[in-house]
């Protein structure tokens, strides 16, 4: 079921049933639901008593979140072959409710906190018998990146909440989804990339090819430091000898997972600080340079100079000066951006 998106909105969309007299919630229900997800054959209860649909466009992909009183989708090999949008994965999180997951010949019982995965490609039922909600993210299959045997292994296999795998890429799916509203567009397609790669680490894991030291394992990790490092950016302390110390590991092992980064930790560290520091002096430009700085960990207002000047050619009040006289759109974002 791979919602439908709408070209030229960046905000995205939003459907409820709330606002609705109760004997028109139901068809109205349907017939969103049915728009939203393609090809599908839907049914709901004869009373309606709430729905919401939120989605969210992240360039290429979507994040997208469902709450209602239960529904059963069914998509058979006819509404596959009729469907355009039948070249889409979806991920799901599972986040209120249970559901019964039918596809490629195995049957999965879904639990609050699961993760699962489907193909628009192949024929596929999904129960919902309860009040629920489902948090998502909808990719083209390409970016995904597996093969179509690859991808057939990975279907209807439930990830729970208590694996570690699980434990990192659910919270970490649901606050996309939940804040994918409120990021630049750029931001949130990276994040939302972050997804797909944790989910490639859980097709390595279903396909027995994961372990500590394998490219699925190497990467789940190096996204749980890399989100780590990003929630303790202020920390002036934050070192790489503190972030081993954090998640266990060598200081050795450490740099040996940031090898395919291109950067060593600090200047990871670095880069990300330099990022908020410059995003900061776009969009709020009361506060002095000072205050930015050390805002996002830099110790040195004078250090911060030098290296934003290094990065991006410029002192940070030359920087500060040329977006306040830059062209923006009434959302606030540069033209050109």
């Amino acid at each position: 079921m791979a919602p439908e998106v709408q070209e030229g909105s960046a905000s995205g969309s939003f459907h409820t049933t709330d606002a609705l007299p109760a004997r028109h919630r139901r068809a109205h229900w349907r017939e969103t639901l049915s728009r939203t997800f393609g090809a599908v054959d839907i049914t709901v209860p004869d009373e309606v008593h709430s729905g919401t649909i939120r989605a969210t466009p992240l360039g290429r992909l979507q994040a997208i979140s469902v709450d209602g009183d239960g529904l059963s989708a069914l998509r058979t090999r006819r509404l596959v072959a009729q469907d355009g949008r039948r070249d889409h994965v979806v991920v799901k999180l599972l986040d209120r409710g249970v559901a019964h997951l039918r596809q490629d010949g195995r049957e999965a019982l879904l639990e609050p906190g699961d993760i699962f995965v489907y193909d628009m490609a192949r024929p596929l039922r999904l129960d919902l018998p309860q009040p629920f909600r489902t948090k998502s993210l909808v990719l083209p299959r390409d970016v995904l990146g597996l093969s179509e045997s690859d991808l057939a292994h990975v279907t209807a296999c439930p990830l729970g909440p208590d694996t570690p795998l699980g434990g990192l890429l659910a919270p970490f799916l649901s606050g996309l989804v939940d804040g994918a509203g409120n990021c630049p567009p750029r931001t949130g397609e990276l994040m939302a990339r972050n997804v797909v790669d944790l989910v490639g680490a859980l097709a390595d894991e279903l396909l027995g090819r994961a372990s500590e030291d394998t490219p699925g394992g190497n990467r789940a990790l190096l996204l749980r430091i890399q989100a780590y490092i990003d929630r303790h950016l202020a920390d002036p302390d934050l070192t790489p000898q503190a972030i081993a110390r954090a998640h266990h590991i060598s200081l050795r092992y450490l740099h040996k997972l940031f090898e395919s980064e291109d950067a060593t930790v600090g200047r990871w560290v670095q880069r990300r600080r330099l990022e908020e520091c410059r995003r900061d002096l776009t969009f709020h430009g009361t506060a002095t340079i000072a205050a930015v700085a050390h805002r996002w960990g830099f110790i040195s207002a004078a250090h911060f100079s030098r290296v934003f000047r290094a990065a991006y050619g410029m002192a940070p009040r030359e920087w500060r000066d040329t977006q306040e006289t830059a062209p923006r759109t009434r959302s606030g974002r540069l033209v050109d951006a």
